[in-house]
């Protein structure tokens, strides 16, 4: 059972560097807790609260490794680990984009983290910008995603972004 939280604790806190990729259906966000020498337990629950009171239906990591996963079967949050796969890129982002849209045609609210929010993570929720047919042309998808990253995006996120509508 979830710990029961009172006042302004209770509703959690903010994720890291969260960012709306489609306004209250996708976001993305660093790895609840933080990463590394910087990530906390109490901050990992506090985020992982404040996901599940703000509506959100599951949270999908593409980290490698499944660590701290249990926690959202603690705070009762539905999750999916779907560690990222550059080496066969195609499928991966074929499989990850048919489900996000699942998800979403059934009005569920989707967070996609990885350990951090880089080029990687803002270049993949670019190209299913693209894959879904919201954005169609490959520079003003590329616009779009660099502005509501608020980065310039490398070669790698550009490149997933172009090649996007291939996947279909």
């Amino acid at each position: 059972m979830p710990p029961r939280l009172r006042g302004k604790w209770a509703l959690g806190i903010t994720p890291r560097n969260f960012t709306w990729i489609l306004k209250d259906k996708l976001a993305i966000c660093e790895r609840p807790g933080g990463v590394g020498d910087s990530h906390r337990r109490v901050r990992r629950q506090e985020e992982i609260i404040w996901l599940r009171e703000n509506g959100f239906g599951c949270v999908i990591s593409i980290i490698s490794a499944p660590s701290n996963l249990h926690n959202y079967d603690e705070l009762q949050l539905p999750y999916r680990h779907r560690a990222f796969n550059q080496d066969n890129l195609d499928a991966y982002l074929t499989r990850l984009y048919t489900e996000i849209h699942e998800l979403l045609n059934r009005n569920v609210k989707v967070l996609v983290h990885a350990e951090e929010v880089s080029d990687r993570i803002v270049g993949v929720m670019g190209g299913y910008i693209r894959w879904s047919g919201l954005v169609e042309e490959p520079t003003h998808a590329i616009q779009v995603t660099e502005r509501l990253s608020g980065r310039q995006l490398d070669p790698f996120a550009r490149e997933v972004i172009m090649n996007a509508h291939t996947l279909r």
